[in-house]
């Protein structure tokens, strides 16, 4: 009786606070079906639909202390199905193949790639010899080469060219990011390049509303760059447009040595500062009307126009994940004040949360929902805290710049853990820069923005540019400077699968709870860190080309080649946590590599296959193409065996090596295509 009595306490003191497990329950079951590794079959998640809708139904009629509970299984259920329903219903054809040959399609989407090529992503996609039901829905493709690209400026051109074509690769190590699984979501079902001239063989189409938008933002994303071009117009088109193909790969680096590359996005900041410039105007132009003041719901109005303006400014900025999720937490802000609701309350972030995990669930596996909800929940959260201890924030005139501050520390040190988790980098003087480049964001550049936004039909926006311009000339200075500072940027190693489910789950433990129990969440914390700092690097990384062998040795990871791979090579540098580039680690490649009293041979290219002969049982040859079957007794990872288990991982455990590949890490679902074993 004591337990159940104690139980029915605890159940109580949560009522009211409940909501806010909501998006948790489902992010769970989101994260089980990404975890599987194996595709549920229908009859399972018929079965999870049906077990769902029924302890939702049962939790009505039992006790107070098991109803939760049952509540909590349902929506985990639910978000299961939910990821598989999207899953199944956004992907398509994805080419099993490489493929050279003619490439045709249309515009639908231009951006650069991180060795800043232009890309093209086109749709109805039309391939040489490929029937319909096996081409892609969409195929991406790198622009090489000396090529004049004045034809492809005109979103919805339909275009051709000749080039090449291959799957979305597969993690370039086993339980590494898994591309296939972002591509399949993209709805990419081939990536590849050109060298060759592109081609316009048909006009953009006039009568397509996306395509319409997309023109309008191109159109202004010209004229912005016309205005002010190099950096600081590439800056403003990200910033405005969503589109980042001018701002060089130099002020990317400088922007994320500083913590300031999140300002590239258009995210909650973005669309929070923009929505609060038009509140704030409009509810100052209505209150100088005295009869409208008196008379008419001011705030309600402001809040309904501030909502108007950043649905264009979704439109506008080309409506990807990180956008919409910024427009769906503003416009529950503004709808809480439209209704006279506190507008920031865990419950808002709660209700935002939801809706971006219904429409999008794997959204939640991407550092961009991560990073905004983490940010957003612990602002919230915090100031909650300081609002409810009703503590003052200093002389009026002071409060402002000490609220930037707190929200400046509270975001970055919430975001650091996924940041770095995903990206393997710390910015050591991030706060500084953000601390001297945020506040300017929101009182210069983004008022600006509005500015040039109304003044653009009467040809004035100029002068709104040219503000904006010295406000982001400022930012681009300050994320250079801090870069250049030695030690501005740290490496830290991948953690393990599970450091990131248990530091979320314990910061959300800990700021959901009620009662002492909530400090539970601080141990959860504790242990990710440890299992983060016990994280062992595997000892000999192949890539699933065979094209580059990475050997880990005391001084940091070898790699059997200085270029080439490089996607794959900076990829395993940074998951070590070691900031130096390929040539580097290169260096360290003995004559002879050893792993547990085998030698490590690679073999890159025809030529050094024909000059290497037969291979000794103690060997491991690692080639980047097709070895003879007679080679010799020696364990060997080619090509054809690398498509089949994806990149491989070896390590030595005690004193054994105990091998590791990416298809048995990834399983097999929608988006793996593995051939036939």
């Amino acid at each position: 009786m004591g337990l159940t009595r104690g139980l029915a306490q605890m159940m109580q003191q949560q009522r009211g606070h409940l909501f806010g497990w909501v998006p948790v329950c489902l992010a769970m079951g989101i994260g089980c079906y990404f975890a599987l590794r194996f595709e549920p079959s229908v009859i399972l998640l018929g079965f999870a639909a049906i077990a769902a809708i029924g302890m939702i139904a049962v939790a009505r009629f039992v006790p107070e202390t098991v109803s939760p509970l049952l509540m909590a299984l349902g929506l985990t259920l639910i978000g299961f199905d939910l990821a598989a329903w999207r899953a199944h219903n956004i992907g398509g054809p994805v080419l099993g193949w490489r493929y050279y040959g003619a490439i045709e399609g249309r515009i639908v989407a231009i951006d650069r790639s991180g060795s800043d090529a232009l890309r093209l992503t086109l749709d109805h996609v039309v391939l040489d010899r490929v029937s319909q039901s096996r081409t892609p829905l969409r195929v991406r493709i790198s622009l090489h080469g000396d090529q004049t690209q004045s034809i492809i400026a005109e979103p919805g051109l339909r275009v051709m060219t000749t080039g090449h074509l291959s799957p979305p690769s597969g993690p370039v190590e086993p339980g590494g990011f898994d591309f296939q699984r972002h591509a399949w979501f993209a709805r990419l079902g081939a990536v590849g390049y050109t060298r060759n001239p592109v081609l316009g063989v048909a006009e953009a189409a006039q009568g397509h509303a996306g395509l319409a938008v997309f023109r309008i933002r191109m159109a202004a994303s010209a004229r912005v760059q016309a205005a002010l071009p190099g950096d600081v117009g590439g800056f403003a088109t990200a910033i405005t447009t969503g589109d980042r193909s001018a701002i060089s790969q130099q002020a990317l680096f400088d922007l994320r040595a500083s913590n300031l590359a999140h300002l590239l996005a258009i995210s909650g900041l973005h669309m929070g500062l923009l929505s609060a410039v038009v509140f704030g105007a409009l509810r100052l132009a209505l209150s100088l009307v005295p009869w409208v003041a008196l008379r008419w719901p001011t705030r309600s109005i402001a809040a309904a126009g501030a909502l108007l303006a950043a649905s264009g400014y979704l439109a506008l900025s080309g409506g990807n994940v990180a956008t919409e999720r910024a427009f769906i937490m503003v416009a529950v802000a503004l709808g809480a004040l439209m209704l006279g609701r506190r507008a920031l309350s865990l419950r808002a972030v709660a209700i935002a949360a939801t809706l971006v995990l219904a429409l999008r669930p794997e959204a939640l596996m991407g550092p961009g929902f991560q990073m905004s909800f983490a940010a957003t929940t612990a602002l919230v959260a915090v100031f909650g805290w300081l609002r409810e201890a009703d503590l003052s924030l200093g002389p009026k005139w002071l409060a402002p710049a000490i609220a930037t501050i707190i929200s400046s520390g509270v975001a970055g040190l919430f975001t650091a853990p996924v940041g770095a988790a995903h990206f393997n980098t710390i910015a050591h003087y991030g706060l500084i820069a953000n601390l001297l480049s945020v506040p300017l964001m929101g009182v210069l550049v983004m008022p600006a923005a509005v500015a040039a936004l109304v003044l653009a039909p009467l040809g004035l926006d100029h002068l709104a540019l040219w503000l904006m311009g010295l406000g982001l000339r400022w930012i681009l200075a300050v994320a250079e400077f801090v870069a250049q500072i030695e030690g501005a940027q740290g490496h830290v190693k991948g953690p393990t699968p599970l450091t990131l489910p248990l530091l979320a789950f314990g910061f959300l433990w800990l700021l959901l709870w009620q009662g002492r129990l909530r400090f539970a969440g601080l141990g959860l914390i504790g242990v990710g860190f440890v299992l983060w700092h016990g994280a062992v690097r595997p000892t000999l990384l192949i890539a699933d080309t065979g094209g580059i062998v990475g050997m880990m040795t005391p001084q940091g990871r070898a790699l059997s080649k200085p270029k080439g791979a490089g996607f794959i090579a900076d990829n395993w540098l940074e998951n070590d946590g070691d900031g130096v580039d390929q040539p580097t680690a290169a260096a360290r490649w003995l004559p002879v590599m050893q792993i547990a009293g085998h030698e490590v041979v690679h073999l890159s290219g025809k030529r050094a296959v024909e000059a290497f002969g037969t291979c000794r049982i103690d060997q491991i040859v690692v080639a980047s193409v097709v070895l003879d079957k007679s080679l010799g007794g020696c364990l060997v990872f080619d090509q054809q065996s690398l498509r089949a288990t994806g990149s491989i991982a070896l390590r030595l455990e005690n004193g054994t090596l105990e091998m590791q590949t990416a298809r048995q890490m990834a399983g097999t679902r929608l988006w793996t295509g593995w051939p036939a074993e």
